[in-house]
């Protein structure tokens, strides 16, 4: 049984320009199934550099970063993790005894999620923000090699293709077997009912993966699943990653049962 909140409790947090429900249940949910005394809460701030202060001064034990921090977080941290140091981007922070390290589960969630695709098939990537540098990064390291990024942002772009020796184009068009998309588009907001890739791309592809959370089934994904493809969705990247951050902050690894009930209660209350 989780112990009540006390002075012993340990907390940690999240910081987004837009903070969402399902880190916060998941952890929350994983600290009640394993009794441990934790609490996390999410949080927004205009000021980086005083909440990465708070977290220092306040002993906070763990914080997840998320856009459109995890690259400005970088200067105000100790030192990185091999994970985060490869792509200059931070989606976790640990605390010891005041010293902040950051991490990037986001790269071992992908590393994970692509473990039983053949890696010689050809994939396009759509984005070039830090959640497509951790992307790009687990799928080079898995021994991917015939990639194409795709921003409309050239020199952001063009670095992310020239860093691993894929291809880079402004616009996604042709044939690729794997379609991952790493942008905004499709998420809950504006670009709710827009298409990541053209239907003829998708109809063309074996496997889409879209990083989008909210909402769980994208338009992109919906379209695929049509299809008859095989999707990998947000909500399994999300789980995998938040499964890593919870084992950074308190060394404790959950069940598999343990973590599927977390996900569901987090998908369900989200």
């Amino acid at each position: 049984m989780k112990p009540p909140i006390g002075r012993d409790t340990r907390l940690c947090m999240s910081l987004s320009a837009r903070p969402g429900n399902f880190g916060t249940r998941f952890h929350n949910r994983l600290y009640a199934l394993t009794g441990l005394d934790y609490l996390y809460k999410s949080f927004s701030t205009s000021d980086l550099p005083a909440a990465i202060g708070g977290i220092r001064a306040l002993d906070i034990r763990g914080c997840a970063i998320s856009m459109p921090f995890k690259e400005a977080v970088i200067a105000l941290l100790d030192g990185l993790a091999p994970s985060a140091s490869a792509i200059d981007s931070v989606n976790t922070i640990v605390n010891d005894d005041g010293v902040l390290t950051g991490h990037n589960t986001d790269y071992g969630a992908v590393v994970d999620l692509v473990s039983d695709i053949d890696r010689s098939l050809a994939f396009v990537l759509h984005g070039s923000g830090g959640m497509a540098k951790a992307v790009a990064a687990a799928l080079s390291d898995s021994g991917f090699r015939d990639g194409t990024i795709v921003a409309r942002n050239a020199a952001a772009g063009r670095a992310l293709a020239d860093l691993y020796g894929y291809r880079w184009a402004s616009e996604a068009s042709g044939a690729a077997a794997l379609l991952i998309n790493v942008t905004p588009i499709g998420m809950t907001g504006a670009d709710a009912d827009a298409l990541a890739f053209s239907p003829d791309m998708i109809a063309a592809c074996d496997i889409a993966f879209d990083v989008v959370q909210y909402p769980p089934e994208t338009p992109f994904l919906r379209a695929a699943a049509d299809a008859g493809k095989r999707c990998i969705t947000g909500t399994e990247v999300a789980t995998l990653q938040a499964l890593q951050q919870f084992v950074l902050y308190t060394g404790v690894t959950p069940d598999a049962a343990q973590v599927a009930d977390a996900a569901e209660w987090a998908r369900a209350n989200a």
